[in-house]
């Protein structure tokens, strides 16, 4: 495949920059190449680890769905659409198939933004290729598993999300380990394209070994009219993990919602996003539930409105419950025109003793009452979802072993 000479160029410059925000990783203590991967016919055909790991994070492929995807470390092993309209490929074959796809890659995250994108831009491509036709709206969710399966791995993934004009898409993607790779990198380059009065859901669950350090980078664009829906969900151990999409509202009318459930027990879990409101009447909203019984976490959200009328929200809610965690919580609001409407809200405490007493007097063990406050906190109502994803999603949010510390 012909990767432009301008990207190569870029990510060489970029090799050794370090990101803006997050612990730094040194990705030469990490192995570069992967054992290839068999492609299979049907989810059923999957390795019963990759099954596994799969429904830890609610990808149930054996489902109904839109289609699926399912990576093990570097190599598409299904790519299968199951819903006219839409298309589900691994995408250094899309980009073989589709000269104008060249158009949309590396133009929303810079191949050159910092030493991790330069990493995955100077790589032979691997991830997915989504796209919804025009008119095209799924009903089940396209349901997507990046499996890093072998211990001290970089796994380099770069993925295409395209809406066209009226159509709907969900997406639910799981990112995992198996029990035996505690150790393991992994670089994620999202691309989205919101086209007109398009709507997307996308969610993603992470479920990593303890000393597996992970690094997204994505960018959004929205035209006039469209919707997103981006939901982040992380309840398992991490070492390290650092995000900070940017999406930029250039259409009037657009809406975008950005909704983070964190519960940590360790590592350094730096967080949020990053809004444009670049058009009249766009609004957006940013919620994020933080849960620390061990481990940094740091919540961030920065919305920048620069057209009248444009409305945002940032709320961050935190519950600390050992003294060997830590929640920073950084909201930010830019507003650089007059009639704006933008706020922000941002709390850190501890479990109620009202609310444990109440729950003791019914029964309940002091671990059991915390569990049951703290999975009721963490159970954030997220809006147009379909409703087997909002089941998929309530399911991962309400284990049992969530408690304190």
């Amino acid at each position: 495949m012909h990767v432009p000479g301008e990207v190569k160029e870029r990510a060489e410059k970029a090799r050794d920059k370090k990101a803006l925000y997050g612990t730094d990783v040194d990705l030469k203590s990490y192995e570069s190449k992967a054992e290839a991967h068999q492609e299979v016919a049907k989810p059923e055909d999957l390795p019963a680890d990759v099954k596994k790991a799969a429904l830890d994070v609610g990808v149930s492929l054996d489902k109904e769905s839109s289609g699926a995807y399912v990576q093990m470390d570097q190599s598409p092993v299904i790519a299968e659409s199951t819903y006219e309209g839409v298309e589900v490929m691994d995408i250094a074959t899309a980009l073989e198939k589709y000269d104008w796809l060249q158009d949309y890659w590396w133009k929303l995250v810079a191949p050159d933004a910092d030493k991790y994108t330069a990493d995955v831009a100077q790589s032979p491509p691997a991830g997915y290729f989504l796209r919804a036709k025009a008119g095209a709206k799924t009903v089940f969710p396209i349901k997507s598993c990046l499996y890093l399966g072998s211990t001290n791995l970089n796994q380099r993934v770069h993925n295409v999300i395209i809406a066209e004009e009226g159509s709907e898409l969900h997406v639910i993607t799981g990112c995992t380990t198996p029990a035996h790779v505690q150790r393991g990198l992994h670089i994620g380059v999202s691309e989205f394209f919101i086209k007109k009065n398009a709507k997307v859901s996308f969610t993603m669950i992470h479920s990593w070994g303890q000393e597996v350090e992970v690094r997204p980078r994505t960018g959004i664009v929205m035209e006039e009219g469209s919707s997103l829906s981006n939901n982040y969900i992380l309840l398992r151990p991490v070492k390290t993990i650092q995000t900070f999409p940017t999406c930029s509202l250039n259409g009037k009318g657009a809406v975008a919602s950005f909704n983070t459930v964190i519960y940590s027990t360790m590592g350094n879990i730096d967080v949020g996003s990053n809004v444009f409101l670049n058009a009249p009447d766009t609004s957006a909203e940013s919620i994020s539930r933080v849960v620390s019984v061990g481990g940094d976490v740091i919540a961030r959200g920065r919305m920048t409105g620069k057209v009248p009328g444009a409305r945002a929200h940032l709320e961050c809610v935190g519950l600390l419950l050992s003294d060997n965690g830590r929640i920073y919580s950084i909201p930010e609001l830019d507003g650089q025109s007059r009639d704006l409407d933008m706020s922000h809200e941002a709390a850190v405490g501890r479990i109620s003793e009202e609310e444990l007493d109440y729950l003791m007097a019914r029964g309940l063990t002091s671990d059991e009452a915390t569990s049951v406050i703290v999975r009721g906190f963490l159970d954030v109502e997220i809006k147009g979802l379909p409703e087997e994803l909002k089941q998929e999603i309530k399911n991962i949010t309400q284990r049992e072993d969530l408690k304190g510390a």
